[in-house]
């Protein structure tokens, strides 16, 4: 097995973050690892041409990602975990392989979103893609299956980090 000495941590505030974040965390103290955490808005809305960049100042969504990455710094060092934090504006799927090769990481740890049916067709097939893009290890994890009726998960107003893989 190879030595995981730098780990990328993907953290969006979701409760499927947090399970990465907590379970990177863990292996990190383990392997006393180089800790990097990354925090990711997904700006591909504003791609596909509606208006909502005009709508939100950009100081307000930089400030918001800077918000979630603080909160998971403080995860972390609350578990004695010291970790260098980054943001990012744009497509996770384009942000992550990019902070996993400049910064020269030996893992990378996302949360998996569960989704069904209708939600996964009109979001489309991204599984693999992730996997396709790095040239290290991927470590995804996996919370609590929520159950019908209960709210999957908190948002924080920032996209998603970690599409499915």
């Amino acid at each position: 097995m190879p030595a995981f000495n730098r780990i990328l941590l993907c953290y969006d505030g979701t409760r499927e973050g947090q399970h990465a974040l907590a379970d990177g965390a863990r292996l990190a103290q383990e392997l006393r690892a180089q800790v990097h955490v990354l925090s990711v808005v997904n700006n591909s809305a504003w791609m596909q041409g509606t208006d909502i960049t005009s709508a939100v100042p950009a100081d307000l969504v930089s400030d918001s990602v800077k918000s979630v990455l603080d909160e998971g710094l403080k995860k972390l060092a609350a578990r004695g975990v010291n970790a260098i934090g980054h943001f990012a504006i744009g497509d996770p799927l384009d942000q992550i392989p990019f902070f996993a090769k400049d910064l020269n990481v030996d893992l990378i740890v996302v949360g998996h979103h569960r989704t069904t049916g209708l939600a996964r067709w009109w979001g489309g097939r991204t599984d693999g893609l992730l996997l396709d893009r790095v040239s290290c290890s991927v470590l995804v994890t996996m919370g609590p299956e929520v159950g019908p009726g209960v709210a999957a998960g908190g948002t924080s107003g920032v996209g998603k980090t970690a599409p499915p893989v």
